[in-house]
């Protein structure tokens, strides 16, 4: 086995972070018991099938499968501190929301609560299309069923570990494969489509880093089934651009109405104007307004 610590910011609460990795008790790629969340981690031609823990302000990353010399640490660093947004200082945004009616009881009550994000871009892109246009209980189904027929499967310590499949494997699929789990035609289409722009067109989480943000959402959206929310969510849980903003969506509408006691949901114009005093944080903003339902 290999340990690894983490040092983590002052604004960060790990216990909010595990709210949000337990939503669903549907959910393949993690598992979480007793505080500790188990998750395999693809780090090049190895899967770190890894624990990961909280103390004295550090995560811990246990690799139950490691030898004794593991070669893999920067990388499974770097992707836990993706993984958890380690690396975004919210000091700023704090300093801002808190001046807000809408934000500051937020982030007061919910303190050090982060984007727990997906580090991989196929795996949030095929994630956004599956959610769409139904209710989360029954997205998580369809992702597990996707993960399970498809993905990699890995033992440890009793556990069973998954990865999400391929895009070199999801390219290969039809609806013969995919409809009967229950995906629509139009879900089946997307995500192969999806699957085929990194197999066949090269896209990348390398070449996409590599753009401005209006450029990088405007490559992502290229690709069909991909429109203006499920780019803005893999700009916001992949790429961490804190001024992602998916303004269609019903969460962030709900919440709003909510919160401003309203009979019923804005207009995208509404929307507009409470994100304006939010610009460059419109990412956490989403966040926070979420976490309100």
């Amino acid at each position: 086995m290999y340990q690894l610590n983490i040092p983590v910011p002052l604004e960060f609460s790990y216990d909010r972070c595990i709210e949000f990795l337990l939503r669903s008790p549907k959910e393949v790629l993690h598992s979480v018991q007793n505080g500790k969340v188990y998750k395999a981690i693809a780090l090049g031609d190895f899967v770190a099938l890894t624990e990961v823990s909280f103390s004295n302000r550090q995560i811990q990353v246990t690799v139950l499968n490691a030898d004794p010399v593991f070669l893999k640490q920067p990388v499974l660093e770097e992707y836990i501190r993706q993984w958890f947004d380690l690396k975004t200082n919210l000091r700023p945004f704090y300093a801002m929301a808190r001046k807000d009616k809408l934000l500051g009881p937020l982030v007061d009550q919910f303190y050090g609560y982060r984007i727990v994000g997906q580090p991989d871009l196929f795996e949030s892109l095929v994630w956004a299309v599956i959610g769409q246009q139904i209710n989360l209980s029954f997205a998580y189904t369809l992702k597990q069923r996707f993960v399970e027929t498809f993905g990699r499967r890995e033992m440890a310590q009793d556990k069973t570990f998954f990865l999400f499949p391929s895009p070199e494997v999801v390219a290969q699929l039809s609806d013969a494969d995919l409809l009967p789990l229950q995906f629509s035609k139009q879900k089946s289409k997307y995500v192969v489509e999806i699957a085929k722009a990194f197999v066949i067109n090269g896209l990348s989480k390398d070449s996409i880093e590599k753009l401005s943000f209006d450029q990088a959402k405007e490559k992502l959206m290229s690709i069909k089934g991909v429109g203006n929310w499920t780019a803005n969510y893999a700009l916001m849980k992949t790429f961490r651009y804190p001024n992602a903003f998916p303004l269609e969506d019903a969460g962030v509408h709900n919440a709003i109405k909510n919160l401003k006691k309203m009979k019923v949901k804005p207009t995208l114009d509404q929307v507009r104007r409470v994100f304006k005093k939010y610009k460059g944080w419109e990412a956490y903003a989403t966040l926070y307004l979420w976490k309100s339902l």
